[in-house]
């Protein structure tokens, strides 16, 4: 939140933030000096001076990691204070939850509000697809979904995906091109590639990976289901946030499938 001094900072300039005004900031609510955090991160303290002047915009993205590493020793920096500084210093953080932290950042009432949707499935998702929580209807439209944990695991590791999908091949293509997308957004290959290894033991999935196409989202919402217990077919208008809340944000994504 933005403050403005009400007495002699009245007429103030308010300008942008800065990487140098953050990092003076973060540097000087732990009382560390210049030369005690250079010399903590591996460079001098004229360099650190540098940075908090601005003249040096763009250090690299292992400086910003021992710098942020020593200042959360001293005491510990914010999920914001860290994403702002990367994001400052024109870097990716590259750091991600796992999918248990990312489970345990899922407050009381996100969960209650899944419940709140029934009988149309919701779910939060995180950016590389996995299943975080989710509400009954969402386990029951897809079913095995919830113990395969990821959704493109599901989709080509698990026959009754085939059965659900009635459009198996268009969704699960959309969700290869989106999973390009999101990779690029990430700045992180790590892993991806780890998760690209896993899939490779896929044939359809090396196919539509081979097909290079990229999406960040779906051009409609509409997606046509299955219900293998009865062979009706339904429709689902799927919605699709990011969710920018919570403890870990940016890395969660809110799914609302409207039954039809």
């Amino acid at each position: 939140m933005l403050r403005i001094p009400s007495d002699d900072g009245a007429g103030e300039l308010l300008r942008p933030p800065t990487l140098g005004g953050l990092l003076r900031k973060l540097r000087d609510d732990r009382r560390v000096s210049r030369e005690r955090l250079g010399f903590a991160a591996g460079v001098s303290a004229s360099y650190i001076t540098h940075l908090e002047s601005g003249a040096r915009e763009h250090p690299t993205k292992q400086v910003i990691e021992a710098l942020t590493t020593f200042l959360d020793r001293v005491s510990p920096l914010s999920d914001a204070e860290r994403r702002h500084l990367f994001d400052l210093a024109g870097l990716h953080d590259d750091s991600f939850p796992s999918v248990a932290e990312l489970r345990d950042g899922i407050a009381d009432d996100m969960r209650d509000s899944l419940a709140v949707h029934e009988p149309n499935p919701a779910a939060f998702v995180d950016t590389r697809w996995n299943v975080l929580v989710c509400n009954d209807s969402y386990a029951k439209v897809f079913p095995g979904l919830v113990e395969d944990v990821s959704i493109l695991r599901w989709f080509f590791g698990n026959a009754q995906s085939k059965r659900v999908m009635v459009e198996w091949e268009k969704e699960s293509s959309l969700t290869v091109d989106w999973l390009r997308g999101l990779i690029g957004q990430s700045g992180d290959t790590t892993w991806a590639g780890d998760l690209l290894e896993e899939l490779g033991d896929y044939p359809e999935f090396r196919d539509m990976w081979a097909a290079g196409g990229t999406t960040y989202g779906r051009d409609e919402p509409r997606m046509l289901l299955r219900d293998i217990a009865t062979e009706q077919q339904f429709s689902l208008d799927v919605q699709m946030f990011r969710v920018d809340y919570g403890r870990h944000p940016g890395h969660i994504q809110f799914f609302l499938g409207i039954r039809h």
